[in-house]
């Protein structure tokens, strides 16, 4: 359907990148991440939604592949939230459309302020 531009989806990138882990340090983050996250589902550490999205973040700052990294944790975000605790997915700052700019600006914002170790700006997008 995509042609070559998406010949490399799903295979882990092979070169380093100003963010995310070591190339070669994926798959053991991706194993801390999948373990933290049992732990707080099991002992109920945060909010639903705080969990799919300290997930989705965590997910996005291991940046498993050479694009797409945001697409897919904010994917996987979702699904934590439809299959593990029969939740509505997030809107991810698309209730105002007409604010397309404003919308990706305030999403960065969030994000920085995660990797800063303030996670409620990111949870608050999410359902925006």
């Amino acid at each position: 359907m995509f042609g070559q531009v998406w010949g490399w989806a799903g295979q882990f990138r092979k070169t380093n990148k100003n963010i995310g882990v070591d190339k070669y340090e994926i798959p053991q983050q991706l194993r801390v991440l999948l373990d933290d996250c049992r732990y707080w589902v099991q002992n109920k550490t945060y909010s639903n939604e705080e969990i799919a999205i300290r997930f989705k973040h965590r997910l996005v700052s291991i940046h498993c592949f050479a694009n797409g990294n945001g697409r897919h944790s904010r994917l996987m975000a979702d699904i934590i939230m439809e299959r593990l605790f029969d939740g509505d997915f997030f809107s991810w700052g698309s209730k105002d459309t007409s604010q397309l700019n404003a919308a990706r600006a305030n999403y960065l914002a969030a994000v920085r302020a995660a990797d800063a170790g303030d996670i409620e700006l990111l949870v608050a997008f999410a359902r925006s």
